[in-house]
């Protein structure tokens, strides 16, 4: 379903597809770019990579017949797909950490913005994954890890993730944005490394709350136990750290 418009260089793909979205284009559009000059992550912490090392890749996507309320599952959907695509492409046992990031090995290997984009028509969602391929560990930034020991070539990579993408959001799509109708829900449970831990949830406005991460709701929210007692903490937004080893 994606229409693929490579660029060696940009600064952003998902402003690149935002612009696009802008101008009429249809679902499916994407942008995949061997370097960002200006690569963003949640919270607009920057991302970037020595060019031609890993992937950045945004997909535009038009759910208009889902309720809004659901479109929150658009970048856990995302997580699921990466998460397959590695392990078909490069036999990769990798996991989720709620909301956005991949990890393998103990490391960040993939990061996923999804953005809301207001266009004449009517909204959209571009949803950017940016993927370490071949770095080398003096190339990646702490804590980071690549597919590089696992010997895999980026471009199956990245059609490993459209593939994978495309099969996940039809279903869900299908499904009219149910996660558990879709099997959604089910499936981010089980690849979900945050589920089950002890953690702390930095939220945007300073608080914090730090528990039992129990499950994730229905609006895609982590649910999180707290420490000291009392009703689980729907969480929506916020940095969380794992406190404890599996």
């Amino acid at each position: 379903m994606w229409d693929v418009h490579r660029v060696a260089t940009t600064g952003s793909t998902n402003a690149d597809v935002a612009a696009a979205a802008r101008s009429g284009a249809a679902e499916g559009y994407a942008v995949v770019a061997d370097h960002q000059s200006a690569g963003r992550g949640r919270l607009d912490r920057r991302w970037e990579a020595p060019p031609g090392t890993a992937v950045a890749m945004s997909f535009l996507l038009r759910p208009d017949d889902v309720p809004v309320v659901r479109w929150a599952w658009l970048p856990l959907l995302a997580g699921v797909a990466v998460v397959d695509a590695v392990a078909a492409a490069a036999g990769a046992s990798a996991v989720l950490k709620w909301p956005n990031d991949v990890l393998l090995d103990g490391g960040k290997l993939c990061g996923i913005l999804a953005e809301r984009v207001e266009t004449p028509a009517r909204p959209a969602v571009v949803v950017g994954i940016g993927l370490n391929v071949t770095q080398t560990a003096r190339q990646l930034p702490p804590g980071g890890v690549s597919l590089a020991s696992y010997g895999t070539r980026a471009d199956a990579v990245l059609d490993a993730v459209g593939d994978q993408l495309a099969t996940r959001y039809a279903h869900w799509r299908a499904a009219g944005g149910e996660p558990h109708a879709s099997g959604l829900a089910d499936d981010y449970a089980s690849r979900c490394d945050t589920v089950g831990r002890d953690v702390r949830a930095e939220l945007p406005g300073g608080d914090a709350v730090t528990g039992r991460a129990t499950g994730v709701d229905d609006a895609g929210r982590l649910l999180i136990a707290p420490a000291g007692g009392g009703d689980p903490i729907a969480v929506g937004a916020g940095d969380v750290v794992h406190l404890r080893p599996r």
